[in-house]
């Protein structure tokens, strides 16, 4: 049956493949680890790349973003760390941003790190007692994860619940989980342990899933397992989005809402432990971190869009350098970086990027691709100017969110040179 193969067939993203990565330096690490023909051990190479927010003291945690199964999924993971919308959740609970990217040679690999039992979480663990070498940050061997997976993340992140409840702050499933795969017996059934019916979780599927055959008829396994721990009282919860199939959309400005919620509830001002979820609300039969989150969440059912009444923050250290305007900018947490104004004399004369990146979800200033990561993992922050008397006019940069609001102007910092 196509069911009972799901994990092990490619997911066919309909989005460009997003560009390899680059070098990474400081505040981005990365180690590479290779296959394994030995039973037991991770049989398909992995690149995981982590994001520290610059200047941060103590580290709260780890957010996860793992891509799902497939050749362009893998290749869609290269870029995740690199996130600027992901980034500003990140930096705003002082966690780290980690994204795996596993290097398929076959669609059909995909159980050989879909399953942690199979060596990926072995290997998921020895990248952070890596990177907490490497970065001076110790605490990354201790810390909480929030994981977010699609498909075959998905798949993975609820394995990694039945092994490490209590080291996991929520997770947000975009089209899959293991439970289905589990309870039919093409995998060994993990222990459930009362731990696992503490953490809060999200499931989200396509409306289009329900005409795919690899994966329809939609979220059949995600309601019998939400249903399954909601008996428990578990803080679990689905949604759906309206517009998408298989692919992420736009789930990201869901998803991002939901950490920002239930990192508030849970993560502790000191130390490790988790706090409890709490009572939350319930609508619907579904978990609420709180009313805020409901109403994004009735929201996007009903759009499947970003939803956002604020400007995102001004861009910074906006300098001219000869005929050349650079700036830093950072994302809205609500609605990411759409793109930026560009001004001469107080007067718009271009937009960043002119022409949209990928095709599939709100056009971002990195692009989306179907796995709800960057096209471009570090696009220019740089315009050039043109007219040979740039130095003679005053120039500004506004950023804009997705749902096209505007920033303030942010100012060049010095005159530009003939």
């Amino acid at each position: 049956m196509i069911r009972a193969t799901l994990f092990a067939l490619a997911v066919a993203l309909t989005a460009p493949a997003a560009e390899p990565a680059p070098v990474a330096v400081p505040p981005y690490y990365s180690v590479r680890y290779e296959a394994s023909e030995t039973p037991g051990e991770l049989g398909v190479a992995v690149t995981h790349t982590l994001w520290i927010p610059p200047g941060v003291k103590t580290l709260r945690g780890v957010i996860v973003h793992q891509h799902g199964c497939g050749i362009a999924a893998g290749v869609s993971g290269v870029t995740a760390a690199y996130d600027l919308h992901w980034q500003a959740l990140a930096k705003k609970w002082d966690c780290a941003l980690l994204g795996p990217a596993y290097h398929l040679k076959t669609n059909t690999e995909c159980r050989k790190w879909c399953d942690p039992r199979s060596g990926s979480d072995a290997a998921f663990q020895k990248a952070l007692a890596h990177f907490a070498e490497e970065s001076k940050h110790p605490e990354l061997t201790a810390v909480p994860w929030c994981l977010w997976g699609h498909s075959g993340g998905g798949f993975w992140s609820s394995l990694m619940l039945t092994l490490h409840p209590e080291r996991i702050a929520a997770i947000f499933y975009r089209s899959g989980s293991a439970y289905g795969i589990w309870e039919r017996g093409e995998i060994p059934k993990p222990t459930l342990t009362p731990a696992v019916y503490e953490v809060p979780f999200l499931f989200i599927g396509g409306v289009k899933e329900a005409q795919d055959p690899s994966h329809g008829p939609a979220r059949l396994d995600d309601r019998a397992m939400l249903k399954a721990w909601r008996e428990h009282g578990a803080p679990g919860g689905i949604a759906s989005d309206p517009l998408s199939g298989h692919e992420c959309g736009d789930s990201r400005y869901l998803a991002i809402a939901f950490f920002d919620a239930c990192l508030a509830r849970r993560l502790p001002e000191a130390g490790q432990t988790l706090r409890p979820a709490g009572k939350g609300l319930i609508i619907e039969d579904s978990w609420m971190p709180d009313a805020t989150f409901a109403k994004t969440w009735a929201s996007y059912n009903k759009t499947g869009r970003p939803s956002d009444e604020t400007p995102p923050p001004a861009p910074t250290n906006v300098r001219l350098i000869n005929h050349e305007l650079a700036w830093n900018a950072e994302a809205d947490l609500e609605s990411g970086l759409g793109g930026f104004i560009i001004e001469r004399d107080g007067k718009e004369i271009a937009r960043l990027p002119e022409k949209p990146v990928g095709k599939l979800g709100t056009p971002l200033f990195q692009g989306l691709s179907g796995g709800d990561t960057p096209v471009i993992a570090l696009p220019p922050m740089r315009f050039g100017l043109k007219d040979a008397a740039a130095g003679e006019h005053s120039y500004s940069v506004r950023s804009v969110n997705a749902v096209g609001l505007a920033s303030s102007p942010a100012s060049a910092l010095a005159a530009a040179k003939p």
